[in-house]
């Protein structure tokens, strides 16, 4: 993912600005995987291969992301997908 593309991004739960953490990039410079955190309601979003996962919650399997969510942010992540 290029890094003017989260510019272009806002949560879609309530239009917030999202903040990035960037864990690699690619030689082109482009996101491999980070993460993205809203600055309102501290849903997170984890950048996968480039891909931001940013479905609805309801499509999401939190023990699956679990893990990744955990390992990218350093932080507690609540069932909703929160930071704690």
């Amino acid at each position: 993912m290029k890094l003017e593309t989260i510019n272009k991004l806002c949560c879609p739960f309530d239009q917030e600005d999202l903040k990035l953490t960037i864990i690699t990039k690619d030689i082109q410079e482009n996101i491999v995987e980070g993460v993205l955190v809203c600055s309102s309601c501290k849903r997170v979003y984890p950048i996968v291969s480039g891909i931001p996962i940013m479905s609805p919650d309801e499509y999401r399997e939190f023990k699956l992301e679990q893990p990744l969510l955990e390992r990218l942010t350093k932080e507690k992540v609540s069932d909703n997908f929160r930071l704690m």
